[in-house]
């Protein structure tokens, strides 16, 4: 059975400041994929809009995304990197979507009920439908593989049901252009012309959470900013966010059993297995019986190590504005030629005249 090119696609939205959990969570998954795999990583600059619509600082944020790609080691020669924007077919895809999907599909969506909040009716429609934008970003590419967190999944079930029901009303139009690609739904084959993208989820720390709370995600919305550690936060800045980091009065256990109950300690240890590329319990077989006091400074060496020398190279190019436009004109252009070979092949199932 023939199968869909391999590609990974995700993308990172331009607001607020990046911090370890994206870095951990996100950005370094991105490093790491594109060693054996064809990717595209998009700053999603038209999903901002769904947050706030008025960005003093839009063309910074957009840059400093870009930057962080950039100073992680995402090359973008080899890769497509690009702003979301500068593909009018995302949102031309979305709204094909917006009819494919169903309303009762999106009011099970959590993460609106979460953004909204309580005045729901003040929410903005883009709020309320950006999943199928973020499918659209997705199976413009015909994309398979996403690295996401736990917080996505959801999203990536929609993108998966948009394109299995494309599939389907569409199967009499999709198998006799040749365009589709049999694949198995079940036990039954399906001629498909989107792709059943699967979610990249592994690492020791998938969700990193807030230094003052562990049980909150942490995040660019947080009003302390001791809650995060940013990705342009300098030595002197890290190492006091991890002093003040909350912890409990016990010594780490040695275990990872031990950790139970303890969303704090987990936290601390999970960002340190991550940073270091160990397991938990590695961590926890060196510093298990330890207290706070010992482990934090071995925390702050670690975490100092890792991000310093991408705090650098943020700074050198956001110094140069000019070079990042060069590398999102180009990532955008190349981007651009993909979807439209996309769109064309949809506008023709759909049976629009062009």
């Amino acid at each position: 059975m023939t199968e869909f090119k391999p590609l990974v696609f995700s993308g990172v939205q331009p607001t607020g400041n990046l911090h370890l959990g994206n870095y951990l969570g996100a950005i370094r998954k991105f490093v790491a994929l594109q060693e054996n795999n064809d990717c595209i990583y998009c700053v999603v600059d038209m999903h901002a809009l769904t947050a706030q619509l008025v960005h003093e600082d839009m063309p910074t944020q957009i840059r400093s995304i870009t930057a962080a790609f950039l100073a992680a080691g995402i090359d973008p020669k080899k890769h497509i990197v690009f702003n979301q924007s500068q593909v009018p077919q995302h949102a031309e895809l979305a709204w094909i979507f917006n009819c494919v999907a169903r309303i009762g599909w999106m009011n099970r969506m959590t993460q609106f009920k979460d953004k909204a909040g309580k005045d729901r009716e003040q929410a903005s429609l883009g709020l309320y439908a950006y999943p199928s934008l973020m499918a659209a970003d997705i199976l413009v590419y015909r994309a398979t593989h996403v690295p996401v967190g736990d917080d996505q999944k959801q999203h990536l079930e929609l993108a998966r049901d948009i394109a299995m029901k494309f599939n389907l009303d569409f199967h009499d139009k999709i198998v006799p252009t040749g365009l589709g690609i049999d694949i198995k739904v079940g036990e039954e084959p399906v001629h498909a012309y989107f792709p059943m993208v699967e979610p990249l989820i592994d690492g020791p720390a998938p969700r990193v959470m807030s230094l003052k709370d562990g049980t909150k995600k942490m995040s660019k919305s947080d009003p302390s900013d001791l809650s995060r550690i940013n990705l342009m936060d300098d030595q002197e800045a890290i190492s006091k966010k991890i002093r003040k980091a909350k912890t409990d009065p016990d010594a780490l256990p040695s275990e990872t059993e031990g950790l139970k109950g303890r969303p704090e300690a987990d936290n601390l240890v999970g960002i340190f297995a991550a940073l270091a590329d160990k397991s938990k319990a590695d961590v926890l077989s060196e510093f298990g019986g330890q207290q706070f006091s010992v482990f934090k400074p071995a925390l702050i060496d670690l975490a100092v190590e890792v991000l310093a020398p991408i705090n650098a190279e943020m700074r050198r190019l956001m110094e140069d504005p000019g070079h990042i436009d060069a590398v999102l004109r180009d990532g955008g252009e190349r981007a651009r030629n993909r979807a439209e070979k996309t769109m064309n092949e949809v506008r023709d199932i759909i049976g629009f005249v062009r």
